[in-house]
C-alpha cells in the first residue's frame, strides 16, 4: 500500500469518529422533559390544556377588555299596563239624613232587617219608623210624619257643586221615576240620557251606581272618562280608548273579579325598566339578564370567580392534607391512627347538609357576599382535604422505607426536613394529578353551591349562579342565552381539567408506553 492509500484511510477514519460535542450524539432527556414529551403525546391532554387556555383567557383578559362592569345594570322604557282604577258596583244602602236629624247605624241595621222582610214599618225604643219605597232601591225613612233619612243605592256625585239633602233626595225621586226634571232648593234640575244633572246649561252632577276610585292618590278622573268606563262596562268589552283633553288617546284594559265583584282598570304608562331578557345585539352579544345586566360580561366575571374559587379550595386541601397525611405516614403508630382516626370522622361528615345549614344561616345574618365567598372556600377546602392526606400517607409509607430516607437520618436531618424536603417532593406528581382532578369537582360543588342559592351571591357572577334562571321554565324554554352559554362554559372548564388531569397522570406514570 502506497502513501496515498494510507493518507485516504487515515482520513476517513477520522471523518467516521465523533467528539463528545457532536450534534448527532444521542441526546439523553430529563425526567421533567419526558414527562412533557409524554403529556403532549397525549391528544386529550393537549386538547384539555388548549380549553383551560382558552377559558382562561376568556374568565380573565376578557373581564379586562371587556367595556361593562359585572353589576352594571341597563334599562329601557317601555309601555306596560298598570292599574289606574277600581270600579265597583254599588250593592249596598246608603244612608243620608236630613238636616237637624240622626239617622245612627243601629236605626240602619233596623232598616235592613225590615227591608229584607219586606215590613213597611219597624219599632225602636216605642218609636215607630215608616218605611216608604220612593223608587227602585230607593226608600225614605219617616216618623211621626217628619223625614228622617233616605236610604238608596244609587249615587249622586257632585262635580262642581256638593249636593244637600234636599237636592239628593229629588234628585234620586226623580231618577228612579224616570223622569226629565226636578226641583230643589228653589233650583232648577234636568236629568239628561247620561243621568247628568244640569243646572242652567251646565252639568253639576251625575248619579251612577258605580263607584270608581283611581289608585293613586291625587288623580282625578274626569266625568268623561268615567262615561266612557261605564259605556264600556255595560257593552262587557275587554279595553276601551279615550284621550284626556289634549292628550293623546290611550288604552284601557278592564278585567273583572268575579270574587271581589269589582272591575279593574289598567292603562299603558311608560316606564324605566331593567332591560331584561335583551336578544343577543351588538350591543350585548349574548343578551341580558333578568336584572339588565350583559350576559357576556357576566359569564366572564363568572368565570373568573368560579375559577379562583377552585384554586384557593384546592390549596386549602393541599396544605393541610399534606401536612396531617406526612405527619402520619412519617411516624406511624399513634400519631398515625389518631389523624387516620381524624380522616375517617370527616369521611363521615354529610358535606351538602352542613353546607346547606350554614349557607341557610348566613342569609340568616345577611352576611355580605364578598364575606360569603371568603366562609364558602373556607368550608369547601376544610371538608375537602381527607382524601389528599390519604393519598400522602400512603405514599410515605412506601418511601420512608428506602435507602435514601435511612441515609437522610444517618446525617442527622432534623424530621421536618426530611419529610418536607426529601419525601413530600416525591409525592408531588401524585399530588398535581389529584389537585387537577379535584379542580374540576370543586367547580362542579361550586356551581351546584351557587345554583342552589347558598353559594356565590349576587351582584357577584359565577357559572353557578347564572344558570339559576332555568329555574322558571318560561326563561328556560324562551331565553336560552341566558343559561346555555354558561352550561358550556362549566362542561369546557370541568372538561378540560380532567383531559389534563388523564394526561398528567399518564404522563407521570413510568410504565406508560406511547
Amino acid at each position: 500500500m502506497n502513501d496515498k492509500n494510507v493518507d485516504e484511510v487515515t482520513k476517513n477514519t477520522e471523518t467516521e469518529s465523533y467528539s463528545l460535542n457532536d450534534d448527532r450524539r444521542v441526546k439523553v432527556l430529563s425526567p421533567s422533559a419526558l414527562v412533557v414529551k409524554r403529556f403532549f403525546r397525549n391528544r386529550l391532554a393537549v386538547i384539555g390544556m388548549i380549553m383551560l387556555i382558552v377559558m382562561f383567557v376568556f374568565s380573565f383578559i376578557g373581564g379586562i377588555i371587556t367595556p361593562y362592569g359585572q353589576d352594571q345594570q341597563f334599562y329601557r322604557y317601555e309601555n306596560q299596563m298598570k292599574e289606574y282604577a277600581g270600579v265597583v258596583k254599588n250593592s249596598d244602602f246608603r244612608y243620608m239624613s236630613a238636616e237637624g236629624q240622626k239617622f245612627d247605624s243601629v236605626l240602619q241595621a233596623k232598616f235592613q232587617l225590615a227591608y229584607q222582610k219586606k215590613e213597611a214599618s219597624f219599632e225602636y225604643k216605642d218609636v215607630t219608623y215608616d218605611l216608604l219605597e220612593e223608587g227602585t232601591d230607593f226608600y225614605s225613612v219617616s216618623s211621626n210624619g217628619t223625614m228622617l233619612a233616605i236610604a238608596y243605592k244609587d249615587i249622586v256625585n257632585g262635580e262642581t257643586v256638593e249636593f244637600t239633602f234636599a237636592e239628593k233626595y229629588a234628585a234620586l225621586k226623580a231618577y228612579t221615576a224616570s223622569e226629565t226634571e226636578f226641583s230643589a232648593d228653589g233650583k232648577a234640575y234636568t236629568l239628561d240620557e247620561d243621568h247628568n244633572i244640569l243646572l242652567d246649561g251646565q252639568v253639576v252632577g251625575y248619579i251612577s251606581r258605580l263607584v270608581v276610585s283611581p289608585v293613586e292618590n291625587g288623580v282625578v278622573l274626569s266625568r268623561e272618562f268615567k262615561e266612557a268606563l261605564e259605556a264600556a262596562i255595560e257593552d262587557n268589552v275587554e279595553e276601551f280608548q279615550y284621550a284626556e283633553g289634549d292628550e293623546e288617546e290611550q288604552t284601557y284594559k278592564l278585567s273583572y273579579d268575579a270574587t271581589m265583584e269589582n272591575w279593574s282598570v289598567r292603562r299603558g304608562k311608560e316606564t324605566y325598566v331593567y332591560d331584561s331578557y335583551a336578544k343577543p345585539s351588538k350591543e350585548h352579544w349574548l343578551g341580558t339578564d333578568s336584572n339588565g345586566m350583559d350576559m357576556l360580561t357576566r359569564l366572564m366575571y363568572g368565570g373568573r370567580v368560579s375559577l379562583i374559587i377552585g384554586f384557593i379550595v384546592v390549596f386549602i386541601e393541599v396544605v393541610i392534607g399534606v401536612v396531617l397525611g406526612g405527619l402520619a405516614g412519617y411516624f406511624g403508630k399513634w400519631v398515625d391512627n389518631l389523624i387516620m382516626r381524624i380522616v375517617d370522622i370527616f369521611y363521615c361528615i354529610p358535606s351538602m347538609p352542613l353546607i346547606i345549614i350554614l349557607g341557610a344561616a348566613m342569609d340568616a345574618m345577611k352576611v355580605e357576599p364578598m364575606t360569603r365567598m371568603f366562609y364558602l372556600m373556607l368550608i369547601l377546602g376544610f371538608l375537602g382535604w381527607p382524601s389528599i392526606a390519604r393519598l400522602v400517607r400512603g405514599q410515605i409509607l412506601s418511601l420512608r422505607e428506602q435507602e435514601f430516607m435511612t441515609a437522610a437520618e444517618a446525617c442527622g436531618i432534623r424530621v421536618s426536613r426530611r419529610i418536607f424536603r426529601h419525601l413530600i417532593p416525591n409525592v408531588i406528581p401524585q399530588l398535581i394529578v389529584s389537585c387537577t382532578m379535584s379542580l374540576g369537582s370543586t367547580i362542579i360543588m361550586e356551581a351546584t353551591l351557587s345554583f342552589l342559592g347558598i353559594g356565590v351571591k349576587f351582584p357577584f357572577a359565577s357559572w353557578g349562579n347564572i344558570i339559576t334562571d332555568v329555574n322558571d321554565a318560561y326563561v328556560m324554554t324562551h331565553y336560552w342565552f341566558v343559561w346555555i352559554p354558561a352550561g358550556i362554559c362549566l362542561l369546557i372548564a370541568v372538561l378540560g381539567f380532567n383531559f389534563v388531569g388523564d394526561g398528567l397522570r399518564d404522563a407521570f406514570d413510568p410504565k406508560m408506553k406511547r
